[in-house]
């Protein structure tokens, strides 16, 4: 993809992109407050959250120095998957998630069993929709998606077989730098990839026409 291309920049499918970005952020900030566990990018958030002793508030922070991190990586190693899109995650990806963080209190309450139930269905419902819409808009690649796209070039491994062993080794660092491991990180391991790929075509359909 280029990383400039004038369709890609279309006003559209730039604010499409914004909202799904915005929605997985609030989505990994739902989670990870439920104590339900995390995805298994989120639960290397919180990992390096937990292990800096920061509390559930300063999330954003934590994903945003570690996307730069991310991004660096790919300009040594995986700079064709860099573009706008990387870029466009990149920019908004630790307020929204902040704005998450600050909003779960405000509408559960942690005491309430069913409160935190209601907030991971919600959570994981908006962490699939956004990222469907973000690959819907095909604008650009996120930097942990890029960032296995550049480890299968290295190995010669599928897509399938990078994105699995990519999930396992995030999850097992999350875990080891104290990141809460639960549901949500077996439900998110093992259904992510089906729904995104179901919901990605559906928006693919309906917002850009595409059959």
């Amino acid at each position: 993809m280029k990383f400039f291309n004038s369709d890609v920049l279309s006003p559209k499918r730039i604010g499409v992109s914004l909202i799904g970005i915005f929605m997985v952020c609030v989505g990994v900030a739902f989670n990870n407050n439920t104590l339900f566990g995390n995805d298994p990018v989120g639960i290397v958030y919180d990992g390096l959250r937990t292990f800096l002793k920061l509390d559930h508030s300063q999330l954003g922070m934590v994903s945003n120095y570690m996307n730069v991190g991310l991004i660096i990586i790919l300009f040594i190693f995986g700079r064709k998957y860099l573009n706008i899109g990387t870029i466009l995650y990149l920019v908004p990806y630790g307020l929204f998630i902040s704005i998450g963080s600050n909003l779960y209190p405000l509408i559960f309450n942690n005491d309430i069993t069913i409160h935190r139930l209601l907030g991971a269905l919600i959570g994981t419902t908006l962490y699939y929709v956004g990222i469907s819409l973000f690959v819907a808009s095909e604008i650009g690649m996120d930097p942990f998606n890029g960032l296995m796209l550049t480890i299968r070039d290295g190995f010669g491994w599928s897509i399938r077989k990078a994105k699995i062993i990519m999930d396992l080794v995030l999850i097992l660092i999350g875990i080891l730098l104290g990141g809460k491991f639960g549901v949500i990180t077996i439900l998110t391991a093992l259904t992510t990839g089906p729904c995104i790929q179901i919901l990605s075509q559906y928006f693919e359909t309906k917002l850009y026409s595409k059959k």
